[in-house]
């Protein structure tokens, strides 16, 4: 297995740290390190999320870490990483980009 982020997903992760760096850059830090760390585990263990009930695919899935959703889609061996969304915001389908 190999895990690929998006260029979405990559920005998620730079606005989430800059957001939360406004407050606390060593916490930022933390968020971001934990964030990375939970996507880490895909490589282990890529079916331990649940299916994102808004998309509604076998193939595309959701981790949670803090209030964030963290989206993925399995394709072979390759696990993508769509996106980062926070739990409050309004998830339409067409808002991932599986590009």
């Amino acid at each position: 297995m190999v895990i690929i982020w998006s260029i979405p997903a990559r920005k998620d992760l730079q606005l989430i740290h800059q957001y939360i760096a406004h407050d606390s850059k060593l916490y930022a830090k933390h968020v971001i390190r934990d964030i990375t760390n939970k996507v880490e585990v895909l490589l282990e263990l890529p079916r331990i999320g649940k299916i994102v009930a808004e998309i509604g695919e076998d193939n595309v899935r959701e981790i949670s870490i803090y209030s964030y959703r963290i989206m993925y889609e399995l394709i072979g061996e390759v696990i993508y990483i769509h996106g980062i969304i926070h739990k409050r915001r309004h998830f339409m389908p067409e808002d991932l980009h599986r590009d």
